[in-house]
């Protein structure tokens, strides 16, 4: 068995399903945002507006009781509909550690690689988010695809002022 598959043998025992993130999953979603202190947290009119108007580009996995537990949002780019980008991935703290992550990532691989096209996937990540690092290299490994990284957005771009720089991770040629 690859590790693959045994993260996918160990998240099961998390989540009763994989699927579409629905308009009222929108305030659980905004909580697991919020609770995994390295995001950043939108709005949670936004994550209202992300169910109704990414879903078929994001995946949610349910817990027994058929709430949210973790999620992965995403959106095609307009000027690059071969380019999903991968906006948020976040898993709620009690499920964290055994794969989550990964799996909904490969679903949600699934899902936009046959329907919208897909070939390639973006993300942004600070340089401090060790967590997402290993996520997105993992992924690119275990899909076999080409990973490069190079800063998207200077931490000086941001009004804050104190905002890290955004470093884009390009992953592809990706296959479901």
């Amino acid at each position: 068995m690859t590790a693959a598959q045994e993260d996918l043998v160990r998240a099961r025992d998390e989540f009763l399903e994989i699927g579409t993130p629905r308009v009222e999953d929108g305030a659980a979603i905004w909580r697991i945002a919020r609770d995994s202190e390295v995001l950043d947290l939108n709005s949670s009119y936004s994550y209202l507006l992300w169910c109704r108007d990414f879903a078929a580009t994001s995946v949610v996995a349910r817990g027994r009781d058929g709430e949210p537990i973790a999620f992965v949002t995403g959106y095609v780019r307009p000027d690059r509909p071969e380019a999903l980008v991968v906006w948020q991935v976040a898993v709620d703290r009690a499920h964290r550690g055994r794969g989550l992550a990964g799996v909904l990532l490969d679903a949600l691989t699934a899902k936009v690689t046959g329907g919208h096209g897909v070939r390639e996937i973006e993300t942004t990540i600070t340089p401090d988010n060790t967590a997402s690092d290993a996520l997105f290299t993992s992924y690119a490994k275990r899909h076999g695809a080409s990973l490069s990284r190079e800063v998207l957005f200077d931490g000086g771009l941001f009004p804050e002022g104190t905002h890290q720089p955004e470093v884009l991770y390009r992953i592809g040629p990706v296959a479901a």
